[in-house]
């Protein structure tokens, strides 16, 4: 994923959990903030320690990173999104991890509604 599609700086997640509507599920919490301003979305994922040594936390992140990449074209432009995993998410498979995310991704009404999956 490019850079400008990525929530990096201290200072924007902060901005996102001040003035959020979140969302979440057993395995992921989503936070969002509306910018109309915006060319596209951009994402910011969090692995907290409770999910394993950092072998672990980064394997779960490179699965969220690669099912946002997936869900792409299907995925709203003007918001920046937070994707917060949980110590649910650990070990899941891939198709697991793009299934709870597209479950979660739906309940915030980020994810087009005529998704139908593969």
């Amino acid at each position: 994923m490019k850079k400008s599609y990525r929530v990096k700086k201290e200072a924007e997640f902060q901005e996102v959990f001040e003035k959020h509507d979140s969302v979440a599920n057993r395995q992921f919490v989503v936070y969002q903030l509306e910018k109309p301003d915006q060319p596209h979305f951009r994402v910011g994922i969090s692995v907290g320690k409770k999910i394993g040594n950092a072998v672990h936390r980064n394997w779960v992140k490179r699965r969220i990173r690669q099912s946002i990449t997936e869900l792409k074209p299907d995925l709203r432009s003007d918001v920046d999104i937070l994707i917060i995993a949980r110590p649910r998410a650990d070990g899941l498979s891939m198709k697991e991890v793009k299934s709870s995310l597209v479950h979660v991704l739906q309940l915030a009404n980020l994810l087009d509604p005529n998704y139908s999956g593969e």
